[in-house]
């Protein structure tokens, strides 16, 4: 993808534009949340202070999925159970070679800033793009569920290698103490990529796939 294409549709995203001529769940439930509720850039700042809206949107989200058969009732099978993560509890689906997540959506302020996330991710990363499969409620916790290729590595990951992807893409590595941490800023956009270490990047015939991002729509 041209780089000032893939930027233009990043700036889209960021702005609460709806993304037009794609088929895709994850972006359709992203449309949807737009219609109806803003994308704020400052969710990073004012994490607390959306909890209303979170809420509001978990309703929405109820409803829509109702009504379009969204809402799954039984989660996949222990048997194929991984491992848990920050965010999502992850299971292996051997058929298709897929991980199925349980995303409960903790790290972002709204669902709709979730979505934004996601649909950022499978725009630079098409590699290991999320697809989305519906909504799960887990003792009283509201989940998107999301299934990504499963990847295996075979070798290590070289972290200047992923820098120098993502400062392609626009994305600079944040310093602390004049030291680089795992998250990176994009100026441009208000954009932040978050925790990005050797466990969340896998390395597999010379090409890296990105399996676990967080992005913040957030000026600085």
């Amino acid at each position: 993808m041209d780089i000032n294409d893939t930027r233009s549709k990043l700036k889209n995203i960021i702005d609460g534009v709806i993304i037009e001529g794609t088929a895709d769940n994850c972006t359709a439930i992203r449309n949807i949340l737009c219609a109806s509720f803003s994308t704020s850039t400052t969710v990073k700042r004012n994490f607390e202070s959306k909890a209303i809206t979170k809420k509001e949107q978990i309703e929405f989200l109820k409803a829509y999925a109702s009504e379009k058969d969204l809402l799954i009732k039984q989660a996949p099978n222990e048997s194929q159970y991984l491992a848990r993560g920050g965010e999502s509890k992850v299971y292996f689906e051997a058929e298709t070679n897929s991980v199925i997540k349980l995303n409960d959506g903790i790290y972002y302020a709204t669902w709709l800033e979730f979505f934004n996330s996601i649909v950022i991710h499978n725009l630079l990363f098409p590699n290991t793009a999320y697809s989305f499969l519906g909504f799960i409620e887990i003792e009283d916790t509201f989940c998107a569920i999301l299934k990504q290729p499963f990847v295996t590595s075979d070798d290590a990951v070289d972290l200047a290698d992923v820098k120098k992807l993502l400062a392609y893409n626009g994305f600079e590595n944040i310093l602390r103490n004049g030291l680089p941490t795992s998250n990176y800023y994009n100026k441009e956009l208000g954009l932040i990529l978050e925790d990005i270490h050797d466990e969340n990047v896998i390395v597999k015939a010379n090409t890296l796939f990105f399996i676990d991002t967080v992005f913040y729509t957030a000026f600085q």
